[in-house]
This record gives C-alpha cells, sequence and structure tokens, in this order.
C-alpha cells in the first residue's frame, strides 16, 4: 500500500545514520534536500530505510564496497509507467543500468510523489550483498544517486549522485558527510575549461578578426594575427592532450557515457589539426583553398563537440538542484556567440581598424575569464 509521507532528520546520529547533500539539510523542511537514513532494530537483522528528493524519475541508494559504481546492492524508489511511486531492489554491474531483483524481504513500504518530491520508506532484512560481503560485514560506502526514468525504465544519473567519504557502519548511527571529488579530477575539467574557454576562443578569434588589421605587422617574418594563432592553438592541444592524459591515468578504465566519448573524439581531431596545418600546402598553391576549407570546418566541428564535452562534464562535478555550472556555460556560450556577431556586424559597417578589433577582444577575453573564474571556483567547491 503507498501513502503519502514525510521523511525527517530527526535521530539522525542517535538512532539512525544519515546521509544527505547539502550536508546535514532537512528533508522535512527543504525540498532541495537529498537524504537517506539507514536505522537498525536491536537484536534482529531489520533495517529502516528512508529516502527523500527530488528527481523526475527516480531516486536510489546502495551499498558499496568501494566509491564507484559497480557490484552494489542498491534500492529504487521512482516513477513506474503510471506515475506510481514503487521500490524496487537491484543489483549493479560495472556502470550498466542495474539489474532488478525481487523485492524479496521488504515490508512496510510506504512512498510517495508531492512537488516533484520523491520520498519512500520500507523495512528490509534482506541480507546486503556485494563482492566483498554477503551479509558478514557492517560496514559499506553509501551511494546516492536520482535521475529521470522513461516508462518506469531508470535513465543514466549523470553526475547526480554523492558517495560517503569513508566506509560506514550502518549499525553505528552518525551523520555522514561525502566524498569530495579527486583532485585530479578537478584538474582534468579545469584544464579543460581553460583550453577551451580562453585559449582556444582567443586562437579562433585571432585568425577571423585580426589577420586582416595586423598584416604585415609582426615579428621574424610572421604576422601578428599567425603567432598569437599558433601560439594559442598549440597551448591548447597541449592542455587538451595533458588533461586527457591525466583522467585516464587516474581512473584506469573506460568510464563510459556520452562524456568520455565527445572527449575522445575531441581529443583525437585536436592532434589532427596541427599535424594537417604543418604539412599544407603554400599560399600561393591553387589548391590550398581546400586546406584552408577543411582546416577551418575541423576547427569549429572540434569546438561544438569540446562545448558538449564540457557541458556533460560539468553536469557530472554538478550536484546541485538548478546545476548552475551548467547554466553558467550556457551563458558563455551565449557570450561568444553575441561576439562573433558584433564583430561581424562591426567589420560588415565600418572600416577595419587595429585599435578597436584589438579593443573588442580584450572586452570577450574579460568576459571570457569572468565565466571561467566562476566555472573554476564550482569545480573547486565541487
Amino acid at each position: 500500500m503507498m501513502l503519502q509521507m514525510s521523511i525527517l532528520s530527526v535521530g539522525c546520529g542517535i538512532e539512525k545514520v544519515c546521509f544527505s547533500q547539502p550536508t546535514d539539510c532537512n528533508p522535512a523542511a527543504d525540498m532541495s534536500c537529498y537524504f537517506m537514513s539507514v536505522m537498525s532494530s536491536p537484536n534482529t537483522s531489520a533495517i529502516t530505510i528512508e529516502l527523500q528528493g527530488q528527481a523526475n524519475g527516480y531516486i536510489s541508494f546502495g551499498f558499496s564496497d568501494d566509491k564507484m559504481m559497480g557490484n552494489d546492492d542498491i534500492y529504487i524508489c521512482g516513477t513506474d509507467s503510471n506515475g506510481t511511486v514503487q521500490v524496487q531492489h537491484a543489483f549493479s554491474t560495472g556502470k550498466s543500468r542495474p539489474t532488478i531483483l525481487s523485492l524479496g524481504n521488504v515490508s512496510d513500504i510506504t512512498a510517495s510523489m508531492m512537488h516533484g518530491v520523491i520520498s519512500c520508506s520500507f523495512i528490509s532484512r534482506n541480507p546486503i550483498s556485494t563482492v566483498r560481503t554477503t551479509g558478514q560485514d557492517s560496514t559499506y560506502f553509501l551511494m546516492f544517486a536520482y535521475g529521470s526514468s522513461i516508462d518506469g525504465l531508470i535513465q543514466y544519473h549523470g553526475g547526480n549522485k554523492f558517495v560517503s567519504s569513508s566506509r560506514v557502519d550502518i549499525f553505528n548511527p552518525q551523520i555522514l558527510a561525502s566524498a569530495p571529488r579527486h583532485q585530479i579530477t578537478k584538474a582534468h575539467g579545469s584544464l579543460m575549461l581553460i583550453a577551451w574557454m580562453t585559449t582556444t576562443s582567443i586562437g579562433m578569434i585571432s585568425a577571423r578578426y585580426l589577420k586582416a588589421v595586423t598584416k604585415g605587422r609582426g615579428c621574424c617574418g610572421k604576422d601578428f594575427w599567425f603567432l598569437a594563432h599558433v601560439s594559442l592553438m598549440s597551448l591548447s592541444v597541449v592542455m587538451t592532450a595533458a588533461s586527457f592524459i591525466l583522467v585516464f591515468a587516474h581512473k584506469r578504465r573506460w568510464s563510459g557515457g556520452a562524456h568520455s566519448v565527445l572527449g575522445c573524439i575531441v581529443m583525437i581531431l585536436s592532434l589532427i589539426q596541427p599535424i594537417a596545418a604543418a604539412f599544407r600546402c603554400a599560399p600561393q598553391h591553387k589548391r590550398r583553398f581546400i586546406f584552408n576549407w577543411l582546416h577551418a570546418l575541423n576547427a569549429v566541428v572540434i569546438k561544438v563537440l569540446a562545448v558538449a564535452a564540457l557541458f556533460t562534464g560539468l553536469l557530472r562535478f554538478d550536484g546541485s538542484r538548478i546545476h548552475w555550472l551548467a547554466k553558467v556555460m550556457g551563458g558563455f556560450v551565449g557570450w561568444e556567440v553575441l561576439f562573433y556577431i558584433i564583430q561581424d556586424a562591426y567589420k560588415c559597417s565600418f572600416p577595419l581598424q587595429v585599435h578597436t578589433e584589438i579593443i573588442l577582444v580584450v572586452l570577450f577575453f574579460l568576459g571570457n575569464l569572468a565565466f571561467l573564474l566562476a566555472l573554476l571556483i564550482g569545480i573547486g567547491t565541487a
């Protein structure tokens, strides 16, 4: 029987283990609070489990031997094809969709969904089963994840997850903190943001808008725009490669998902760009236009895919309900598109002048820097 209910934080650290994001939030008063608790019953194997969080499909938690998804004992509280909230028992293998199991010895189920907030409570007498243990140990990492569902089938949660910072004895009441992101992962994200929000953007603009106004001005026989373009784009490739190597060396495995696929494509195309440029024909060659068009087209494709990779990556970092990191990234995209429109309109309406173009590029850089700093702060505090 499913009833409307309210989850309370009363008894956290005294009678039950509580895990939430933000830490120590009150699920009864805060709709943005993602909360779970586990309370053991004296002299029995029964544990009372409570879950609450805002989601458009499901909320879930799992008992795990480590901080990575895979081989975890999971309970899912989500809507079925009729919109009714149901409790399911599952087991995860790798990063694929968890395998739904028989609910087993679960009783006293209450569940509801009000104003987008899913709540459920139940008593489980099922043994906790992971690879390391089958109920003989009571210490686990606790995981919480939430996401959307289609006709009752849960979808990938992306960055909507948090994990306890250490193993937890579920029979020892306490209030838990979630584990911070690893510094290598933060360095990976920061390098990618710097590369594709600043150096690449300025490098592309140097070639597009400064080429005409700085022609014949430079050093070592090379125009200023060309030196800026080559230096900035080369730096972008180096940072992208360094970020790519860092995260693979840290993870030591394929993470899967759209972000990983997009990142690999961006890395490959980024390496092709300078190699092709190194073997380009002379400017006066009759087929030079082929290189110019392919070089420009590849640059646009890389930029679009890189921005998509940044969006998907930021969603992995952003545990907030409003996904503010992705919104800041959206603001950056809008700012960059606006700048190109302004530049092209100015270029068509007024004579080209060096100082005006440089001022516009500086303003563009300052705007990019503001968005970049906001995202770097967000990653640093994730």
